[in-house]
């Protein structure tokens, strides 16, 4: 074999303490692009066992195996002119082509580990590999870039596999000029080449997965901190931070590959389109045509891998480390969206690798989108009171009256959605009938507050709560027309375009489906936990199922009025057992019935209530289903110092007065709970916003001198007013009280 080769070489040099011979083959295999594709190859195609026994090995020989075999190769070129043919033979390109699955390559991985196991631990020969990387890669990059060399010979993809296993690219010296070169040659791979490396990386070990992603994340935060990057030096402009986060894609999708994917659940799209509004004349009168009518991008990397990333339940390493911090500090959101809007050759977007940003710097993109959006349909709006000569209103607004606020609510966005759906994307203006008042943001918020409470009042009925779960899901028997449903889902979708936390709890699966994803088993977890219990241990029962459980393929539920309703999973389920064999399709059925098929009709008019708003928006493109589920309603982590760092004060109190300095030791002083309330009570959610409590903006106000009264709270301003107690006694026990009993009066 042709790395033995080398271990022969390596003996000999290591005799002679003279290892210039062995650099030499380095140098000139690991420099050329031939060289190192022509190396390690393998006669036959990897067995399914082999490329399970990719993950296994110690991972710290990667890099050093795939180098050896390279050398090993071109050693033997020298040496005999047999073995070289016998190379040969097996790389004659098209023979190769047809063996190898989708994704294969020719490249004897084991061996390239070995190789390198052996070479880098001398510090001599890592030099060489060094220096051949760095005159190998610009060569590398004009041959993909101008000379197309990947769809002549697919081989030429083993040059990256092999480079890729060396396990001291992340080492400082190739982080100056090797590392950056090479990530620019390999950014410049054709897309069924990325493929294909995402593919054969799926089948590696979540160690060596990491190990890729740390070796492109340290260049990136490398790059970031030793530069100076502003609004006039943007990172996008950054060669080696664009081609790193190219890279860093191809080893996202091999982490969601090799992770544990549900391809099958997938909803069918509405059958009913969102009707376009009217103004589509208007825009083509004023030349101005709707692009991107076909909604959010998908990833062309996706589309080739024929994946989402919704399908992965679990990937091999989490999501987080693929979120670069230090970039994320210094890119600027505002010109990076207008990249991603445009398009062009030249500007790289960030937004196209939204796995790289964290949920807040995503979310200001969605707030660009969404205020450029609100201000174009502002502007539609204007210059089409012009050419009709009548007066339209810039903003979406509605006028409720407090105690019919769903009725009028309703009416009225039920007739937008008619009528003009494109003003479900202007700004939010709400009034109640009767009350002065601007709506700065505030009054908005508390017509949410006030929708939601509404609505997810059992007593309605259209929401049945757990108490166990603490989380609400859809009632299958309820009463309620579909509009309701169109209605909480167009409030959610308003919520997240004007930047609104709301105070609802549904089971994740609200938002995976929400996404495009059903239901399955696995979302009954956290959804309806007992029942999940229940039909688990069905599936690991020892025993007889049919004997001892006694159970068919129909169910019953209670509807609301504790009366049994029977369901057939199966045509005459009655008379079907649940046996042993067929236990898994029924836990199945039993599963989409309870997830998906007995709240259809009422899922359905929700999700089109939330697409009517969401529709055109990047969210599907830049979320997960749990970071929706962030935007909609906040994050459970409360970091109660990032709030007093950020809080404003008013009335005459300031951070330094004696009851101020109180107030935060005793609400330091609470537990986690307590902390929750005073949060319901001061801002009506027990969430914090998206990027923490920070971004509260709280405001305590001076409410008069000392007194038994209860401090009170505008929920919809975020504004506690705190009476001047004389005691921090007295003040905890009346903060205490007011926030206990918060609940139906002393809000205002």
């Amino acid at each position: 074999r042709n790395h033995d080769k080398v271990y022969e070489i390596l003996d000999i040099c290591g005799k002679k303490e003279d290892y210039s011979p062995l650099i030499r083959v380095i140098g000139r295999v690991f420099s050329s692009a031939e060289g190192l594709v022509q190396s390690f190859r393998r006669s036959k195609p990897h067995t399914k066992e082999e490329l399970k026994s990719l993950q296994g090995k110690d991972e710290d020989k990667d890099e050093d195996e795939k180098e050896a075999a390279a050398t090993s190769s071109s050693a033997m070129e020298e040496d005999s002119p047999s073995s070289s043919s016998r190379l040969g033979e097996s790389s004659s390109g098209e023979n190769d082509v047809q063996k190898l699955a989708p994704d294969e390559v020719s490249v004897d991985i084991e061996a390239v580990r070995r190789v390198y196991d052996r070479l880098l631990s001398n510090e001599k020969i890592e030099a060489a590999f060094l220096n051949a990387l760095v005159y190998l890669s610009p060569n590398v990059e004009c041959d993909l870039t101008y000379h197309n060399v990947y769809s002549r010979d697919p081989n030429y993809l083993n040059l990256f596999v092999i480079v890729m296993e060396n396990s001291n690219l992340h080492s400082p010296e190739y982080l100056e000029i090797a590392l950056p070169q090479f990530c620019k040659a390999m950014s410049k791979l054709p897309l069924a080449a990325q493929a294909k490396l995402a593919r054969l990386w799926s089948h590696y070990s979540a160690k060596q997965i990491r190990r890729m992603v740390e070796t492109f994340q340290q260049l990136i935060t490398y790059k970031v901190i030793s530069n100076e990057f502003n609004s006039r030096n943007l990172v996008n402009d950054d060669d080696a931070v664009v081609a790193a986060t190219k890279c860093l894609k191809i080893v996202y999708y091999a982490n969601v590959l090799g992770g544990d994917l549900d391809m099958e659940h997938n909803e069918e799209e509405d059958d009913e389109p969102i009707p376009e509004s009217s103004e589509l004349t208007l825009q083509e009168l004023l030349g101005e045509e709707r692009r991107n009518k076909k909604g959010p991008r998908v990833d062309p990397l996706e589309t080739e891998l024929g994946i989402r990333t919704n399908d992965c339940r679990r990937p091999l390493i989490p999501f987080e480390e693929f979120v670069n911090e230090p970039l994320n500090e210094v890119l600027e959101m505002d010109k990076d969206y207008t990249f991603f809007k445009v398009e062009t050759e030249n500007k790289f977007s960030f937004m196209t690798c939204p796995f790289i940003l964290n949920a807040v710097t995503k979310n200001l993109g969605l707030y660009y989108d969404n205020r450029i959006r609100m201000y174009s349909e502002r502007r539609i709006t204007v210059l089409y009171s012009l050419v009709q000569g009548q007066q339209l209103n810039p903003y979406l607004r509605l006028k409720v009256r407090r105690d019919h606020i769903i009725d009028d609510a309703l009416v009225r966005l039920e007739m937008i959605a008619m009528e003009n759906p494109a003003d479900l994307k202007k700004q939010l203006y709400v009034e109640f009938e009767g009350e002065q008042g601007v709506d700065e943001g505030g009054v908005s918020k508390e017509f949410f507050q006030l929708v939601v409470e509404e609505i997810f009042n059992p007593d309605i009925g259209m929401f049945t709560y757990d108490e166990r779960t603490k989380l609400f899901w859809f009632n299958p028997s309820s009463f309620e027309n579909e509009g309701q449903y169109t209605l909480i889902g167009i409030v959610l979708g308003l919520a997240i375009y004007n930047n609104c936390i709301l105070d609802v709890h549904f089971p994740m699966v609200v938002y995976r489906k929400l996404m495009g994803k059903k239901g399955t088993f696995r979302d009954l977890a956290d959804a309806n936990p007992v029942l999940y219990q229940s039909l688990k241990e069905l599936l690991e029962y020892e025993g007889s199922v049919e004997e001892d459980m006694m159970i068919t393929f129909q169910i019953s539920q209670t509807d609301l009025f504790g009366n049994p309703l029977m369901y057939d999973l199966r045509e005459n389920g009655d008379k079907i057992p649940v046996t042993n064999e067929n236990r898994k399709e029924f836990v199945a059925q039993y599963a989409d019935y309870m997830v998906n098929k007995s709240v259809e009709k009422q899922f359905k008019a929700f999700r089109r209530g939330f697409h009517m708003v969401t529709n055109e928006s990047p969210l599907k493109y830049l979320f997960r289903p749990e970071e929706i589920e962030l935007l909609i309603c906040g994050s459970r982590k409360l970091d109660f110092l990032a709030l007093e760092e950020t809080t404003e004060y008013d009335g005459g109190y300031n951070r330094d007065s004696r009851i101020i300095k109180e107030f935060w030791e005793t609400l330091h002083s609470f537990g986690e709970e307590q902390k929750r309330l005073f949060l319901q009570f001061t801002t009506g959610t027990d969430r914090a916003p998206v990027g923490g409590l920070g971004k509260l903006k709280m405001i305590i106000a001076k409410n008069g001198p000392d007194t038994d009264r209860l401090p009170t709270s505008h929920t919809c301003f975020n504004v506690l007013l705190l009476p001047e107690y004389s005691s921090k006694e007295k003040l905890r026990e009346r903060l205490l009280k007011a926030i206990t009993y918060a609940k139906g009066f002393g809000m205002l």
